[in-house]
């Protein structure tokens, strides 16, 4: 990666793509520590501390922005809720699947949709920050002695949270758009790894205080390494379907009699499904915390299908599932690509051209989707076991008596989206390296 990096840095156009990817971090970054006015951020934490681990997987996420009560609070949440659900909403109306099908034209429109999708869910909630813990709205004054005020507070403060938001959304489009990988995935990347430094530090101030806990951080860090090897293993797998093209002689000269292949990623889709379901879990959860943080139903809902009970990683396991399956269709039609193959007189060893090749690439493609999906599945749920395990007692010193997750950043699911973004940072830096030098070769 490292060479890549210094290839990159060589070519003029491509270091301006970096350098602006770059600036547009930096902002996004900056954005975390504006303090929005009237917005508590000791009363926030408070907050944070004596509510459950959900809160908290919600702060990592905006890079504790959240924790922190700055402008970017809400982070890219919104737009990933939209995203999934003009997704899902994508499938089942026939006008939206029509316009996924008219190209450029389409998908544009789309995106518009999702973006007015974001803004009424940011706005949706902005409202239940400020309402589900007004406590942390202005503490100096009283709502019964100075309603109006706290009132308007409140509305300036919802107003911020959404622009902050908004602004957010686009900082990743154009890091999508004119920068290098892509920017949803860069800025969770980026928030996950601004948390680590103060988990870790946390960690080794409670160990200073219990020196015990020194063996606990160790063996966290040993099982962070493994798991990284394990992503990057998985990460880069893939099966090679191999293609043969026949003779064809036009003219003077012969074509084709080639053998190339076709590669099937085992984790095609990355780390989305993982985003996509862990997410799509969490909104009830959030909707109930930002409106009822007191009521029955919250607490019903945190007890036995909130975050860390075993409904929640049931129902984990089956999104992770059908999201693999949902992106692999996305990625990857058989249908397309063996017609694709017949067109240019190509064939599968063994197998007949048209609907054979077609059901046989669905074969493939299915099985390597189940394992993938499971690999998901580990990653996604076995950490999150083993982390818990070794948060011993002595992080009790540090919170009060609540349990510090050694996690903290680096959850399960962080790790395969830090993972995950990396390597598709680098592979978008090796294409257009690659492309470049096309260019400079036609040139």
């Amino acid at each position: 990666m490292f060479e890549t990096l210094k290839n990159a840095f060589k070519t003029k156009e491509i270091r301006m793509k970096m350098l602006f990817t770059f600036l547009l971090i930096l902002v996004y970054r900056v954005g975390c520590f504006v303090p929005v006015p009237g917005f508590s951020a000791s009363a926030m934490q408070e907050v944070m501390d004596q509510g459950d681990g959900f809160l908290s997987i919600l702060s990592m996420i905006t890079g504790g922005s959240l924790s922190q009560a700055t402008l970017f609070s809400l982070g890219i949440l919104p737009f990933i809720n939209a995203f999934i659900i003009m997704q899902l909403l994508t499938l089942i109306i026939p006008k939206l699947e029509k316009l996924s099908k008219e190209g450029d034209m389409g998908r544009r429109k789309i995106t518009q949709i999702t973006r007015y999708f974001a803004l009424v869910l940011a706005a949706v909630q902005a409202i239940g920050v400020v309402v589900g813990w007004k406590e942390a709205v202005n503490p100096l004054f009283s709502f019964e002695e100075s309603a109006s005020t706290a009132y308007l507070t409140m509305t300036l403060i919802v107003i911020m949270l959404m622009g902050g938001s908004i602004m957010v959304m686009w900082l990743g489009e154009r890091i999508t758009e004119y920068g290098v990988g892509n920017g949803t995935s860069l800025i969770i990347f980026v928030g996950i790894l601004s948390t680590a430094g103060t988990t870790m530090a946390a960690a080794v101030g409670t160990a200073v205080q219990v020196p015990e806990y020194f063996w606990n951080i160790i063996g966290f860090i040993l099982i962070v390494f493994a798991i990284f090897a394990f992503i990057v293993f998985m990460d880069l797998a893939e099966r090679r379907v191999t293609v043969q093209y026949s003779k064809q002689i036009k003219g003077n000269k012969m074509y084709g009699g080639q053998t190339t292949y076709i590669p099937i990623r085992i984790n095609s889709s990355g780390v989305m499904p993982i985003i996509f379901a862990s997410s799509l879990l969490m909104f009830p959860q959030m909707i109930m915390a930002l409106f009822a943080p007191t009521s029955e139903a919250y607490e019903w809902y945190s007890t036995y299908m909130g975050t860390g009970t075993w409904v929640y990683y049931v129902l984990l396991a089956a999104l992770i599932l059908f999201f693999s399956y949902f992106y692999a269709q996305i990625q990857f039609n058989p249908e397309d690509v063996a017609k694709n193959i017949q067109q240019y007189g190509g064939f599968l060893p063994g197998i007949r051209a048209g609907k054979p090749t077609s059901d046989y690439l669905k074969k493939i493609s299915n099985r390597i989707t189940l394992f993938g999906a499971f690999f998901l599945m580990i990653i996604a749920l076995v950490p999150t076991f083993a982390f818990n395990a070794l948060s011993g007692e002595g992080a009790d010193v540090l919170r009060g008596g609540g349990a510090l997750s050694l996690g903290g950043a680096f959850s399960a699911t962080g790790l395969l989206i830090v993972v995950s973004a990396a390597l598709e940072f680098n592979k978008q830096l090796e294409s257009q390296i690659m492309m470049k030098h096309y260019k400079g070769f036609l040139k």
